[in-house]
């Protein structure tokens, strides 16, 4: 079995999911759109689209856009095993007929609780999942899910941190894919945008560090869940 993936940025990668996939018996095969390399039309086995500095419509910047948003839909509809990961869950938003814009509250940013909604008891990735760290940095937010989306998870400021599609595709607006490493990595990028903003660089570091235990502890179970999906598919 192999999940396309869809790669946005060389410091936006699988992360925890390549090891945690691999070790649950599924391989990936990662596009990288931003190299030159073509969305393909089709995802056969399941789908993966990781996040990124894009805004979900910003179509003449990154011009793979519409073709991966295009590849969500036709993912979703056929029944494809679909994960749509930070901007990726915002693609599958646009895709599939929701809304998303500029957060009213400005960046999430750091390790923030994600609270699981009583509709996950019974979801396939989240069912016995309580509240948990995540990883964010995100600046724009799912304003309006799509027609038909169980909510799964909320969140403060924004509430619309997870929600499933149909039977097999789910979006989340944090990085479960993300540890402390990956982090540093963004926060070292942007560490004078952050300031600007009143954040310490260093303190998001700290707290995301302090986190990754329970990050992994989660986070590693999804990935293991959504690759059963996978294979069962």
């Amino acid at each position: 079995m192999r999940i396309t993936v869809v790669e946005h940025g060389a410091d936006a990668g699988l992360g925890f999911f390549a090891e945690w996939l691999a070790a649950a018996g599924v391989g990936c095969d990662v596009v990288r759109p931003y190299l030159g390399e073509s969305v393909p039309e089709r995802a056969d086995d399941g789908l993966i689209v990781l996040g990124g500095e894009a805004a979900a419509w910003e179509d003449e910047r990154y011009p793979w856009l519409p073709a991966t948003r295009d590849l969500i839909r036709t993912s979703v509809e056929g029944g494809v095993p679909t994960l749509g990961i930070c901007l990726g869950a915002q693609l599958m938003t646009l895709a599939c007929g929701g809304s998303v814009e500029r957060g009213e509250h400005g960046l999430e940013v750091g390790a923030r609780e994600i609270v699981p909604l009583p509709e996950a008891g019974a979801d396939p990735l989240f069912a016995g999942l309580g509240p948990a760290p995540a990883v964010q940095y995100h600046g724009d937010a799912m304003t309006r899910l799509p027609e038909g989306a169980v909510r799964l998870a909320t969140g403060d400021p924004y509430p619309n941190q997870a929600y499933r599609l149909g039977d097999k595709a789910w979006a989340v607006q944090f990085h479960p894919e993300a540890g402390a490493e990956i982090f540093a990595g963004w926060t070292g990028e942007s560490a004078d945008h952050l300031t600007a903003l009143g954040y310490s660089a260093e303190e998001l570091d700290m707290q995301v560090k302090e986190a990754e235990e329970r990050l992994v502890g989660t986070w590693r179970l999804l990935a293991e869940r959504f690759a059963a999906v996978v294979r069962s598919a």
